[in-house]
């Protein structure tokens, strides 16, 4: 008589054990990099400087009689020569793991918030009085034509973050110390002083040493 011979499962078979369906919870979100807008073609730096100098135009006896303005209205209205500027500006500061960029009212805040978004940080404005409706931190300070107030949000600046201070034009440099004093107020700390425009025989870079400042143009 014929022995019979048990039949087992393959050893995957019995191994695998069916568990009972579990609620798994909203699915994980696979992040598609964004499509990304070509910039004009770089120009040689000295070609690219000059083309963006070419675009600010002087405004004599303005604000005051005796005062030769830098308007860079039509700097903003070429794309090239914004590009250029922030192009130039952001590569200052790859790699420095800027945390926050601190934009001086009010053409600081057209440069600060797009270089804020290149270096990837958080945007804080520093404005006049009056225009913030939380409650604020003031520092009063002396500019080339008088007294004047710049003030920012409480708790704008995380303690310790690393900050850029932007703004279109280094004067005297008066505002732009405040807006640094308003960053270490609040705890933070002023890594540099960015600007696109620096009338250096105001002397302005002397009054925010030893703070890093870069410029783009210098007058």
């Amino acid at each position: 008589m014929a022995k019979k011979t048990k039949t087992r499962p393959p050893l995957l078979a019995r191994r695998t054990k069916r568990l009972p369906m579990r609620h798994a919870g909203p699915s994980k979100v696979t992040q598609v990099e964004p499509k990304r807008v070509a910039l004009p073609a770089a120009a040689p730096p000295r070609d690219a400087l000059e083309f963006v100098r070419g675009t600010i135009r002087d405004i004599p006896d303005f604000p005051k009689p005796g005062i030769l303005f830098k308007d860079i209205t039509p700097l903003l209205a070429s794309p090239r020569a914004f590009h250029i500027v922030l192009d130039q500006l952001a590569e200052r500061f790859i790699g420095e793991h800027i945390d926050v960029v601190v934009g001086v009212e009010a053409r600081g805040f057209v440069f600060g918030g797009a270089l804020a978004a290149r270096l990837n940080a958080s945007f804080v404005p520093a404005r006049k009085p009056g225009k913030l409706p939380a409650s604020v931190d003031t520092v009063i300070y002396d500019t080339e034509y008088s007294t004047a107030e710049l003030q920012m949000h409480k708790d704008s600046i995380p303690e310790e973050s690393r900050c850029l201070v932007v703004d279109d034009l280094l004067a005297t440099g008066g505002t732009a110390k405040a807006a640094g004093d308003l960053v270490r107020m609040q705890g933070g700390y002023v890594v540099a002083f960015a600007f696109v425009v620096e009338l250096s025989f105001l002397a302005g870079r002397e009054r925010l040493l030893p703070v890093r400042v870069e410029t783009v143009l210098r007058y």
